[in-house]
């Protein structure tokens, strides 16, 4: 455990450091693509010394091409990189020694990968039954659990595709949800078994899969037909419970979504733009009359609006408190004025030295964001100091090297 390895002290020695939650706690992760790295990504950022094994050709996300691209630099930040041949008799024992000073080793590869180095959960529970083992899979065990997953594959057979797109044309998220909800989960069960380990002291394995992660995000969808005994309708297609909660078309071939989701918030909105007439006709009294009206009263509005640029819509909204949203591209969110003053991008450098920001975890500690502590490494940029943390010496090390052992 990072506790008895004073050895290799952590960057978590100064004095606002310590006080991340998981300081002290040492992850050693076998892990590629999203789901596993997002779980260490976590863990790191909480304050957890992560140490990232990699092949001695690197994670294969370090080359991924288009919407790949940012795979790496985002899920790997906040951890060390060690490049080690596991396949080799000392590459394998350089990683039993680093495993033996973890707390946590987190995975995302195939069971019978990791069961043919033994790095199973069986083989090194016997070693250490206080580890915690975190695994990222497809599937549950289960009838499933033999086929290959992505997120892709899950969201289509689990529902969330179909609730995407439109009849007949399912569409996958525009992220990859599962993956990262999935790595959080292990991260949230890897925490779990913390504490379980402070009353019992014994780990445990835990288990984390993108299809079960599929159906907890679409199981309000389930539950509406558990409750209404009709199936859900797919997003663009479904019965607004709001008589305005759309997408507008403005000036300057500018869009925004608008919302007037009550009674009180109609009559706000009425009055902020001097629609008294709309505000007195019989047929938008209410909220449900407004959805019954909806085939007429959002073309009336869209032509009402038109007229407006997306500023003049957002700050006129603004001002009178109803909700709006400007529709932005994801590489505009760099110059949020809201997220570059709250400190929700963190300067960081990319591993080919250039400079950028980086969004941090969505959440708040004592008032503070969660910060970078660590640039997402290089390939093996950690594995000289790890090495020479577990015994090994200056002269072990380079003919480690030198037999193409790590890298």
């Amino acid at each position: 455990m990072t506790s008895a390895n004073p050895t290799y002290p952590s960057e978590q020695s100064g004095p606002e450091a310590r006080t991340l939650p998981l300081a002290g706690i040492r992850v050693v992760e076998f892990t590629h693509m999203v789901m596993g790295p997002t779980c260490g990504m976590t863990l790191g950022d909480l304050g957890a010394d992560v140490i990232k094994v990699e092949p001695l050709a690197g994670d294969s996300t370090r080359k991924l091409l288009g919407s790949g691209a940012g795979f790496y630099p985002l899920f790997n930040r906040n951890k060390k990189s060690i490049a080690v041949d596991l396949k080799s008799p000392q590459g394998r024992e350089i990683v039993l020694k680093l495993i033996a000073t973890a707390d946590i080793v987190s995975e995302n590869f195939k069971t019978e990968t990791m069961q043919k180095l033994g790095l199973d959960y069986a083989s090194l529970s016997k070693l250490d039954p206080r580890l915690i083992y975190v695994s990222h899979k497809g599937f549950l065990p289960g009838p499933y659990d033999h086929r290959t997953a992505l997120d892709e594959v899950v969201q289509m057979m689990g529902g969330l595709a179909y609730m995407t797109g439109r009849p007949g044309d399912p569409l996958r998220a525009g992220s990859s949800v599962n993956d990262i909800m999935g790595g959080i989960f292990g991260a949230v069960g890897a925490m779990a078994a913390l504490m379980q380990r402070q009353q019992t002291g014994k780990g445990q394995e835990v288990q984390s899969a993108l299809f079960e992660n599929n159906i907890f995000l679409v199981a309000q969808h389930m539950m509406q037909f558990a409750v209404t005994g009709k199936a859900a309708a797919p997003m663009p297609e479904r019965i607004s419970p709001w008589g305005i909660y759309d997408v507008f078309s403005v000036k300057d071939n500018e869009q925004i979504f608008l919302a007037v989701v009550g009674d009180g918030q109609w009559k706000t909105f009425c009055e902020a733009f001097g629609y008294a007439n709309l505000f007195a006709d019989p047929r938008v009294t209410t909220n449900n009359d407004r959805v019954l009206a909806r085939s007429w009263l959002i073309p009336e509005l869209r032509t009402r609006l038109a007229q407006f640029s997306r500023t003049e819509l957002s700050q006129r909204f603004e001002h009178v408190g109803l909700p709006f949203a400007p529709i932005t591209d994801p590489q505009h969110l760099f110059e949020d004025p809201h997220l570059q003053a709250t400190g929700g991008l963190a300067p960081m450098e990319l591993p080919d030295g250039r400079q950028t920001q980086v969004p941090l975890l969505p959440l708040t500690l004592g008032g503070e964001r969660l910060g970078l502590r660590l640039d997402p490494p290089k390939l093996g940029e950690h594995t000289d100091a790890l090495l020479q943390s577990l015994g090994y010496s200056a002269d072990e090390v380079a003919a480690l090297h030198a037999q193409g052992v790590v890298l």
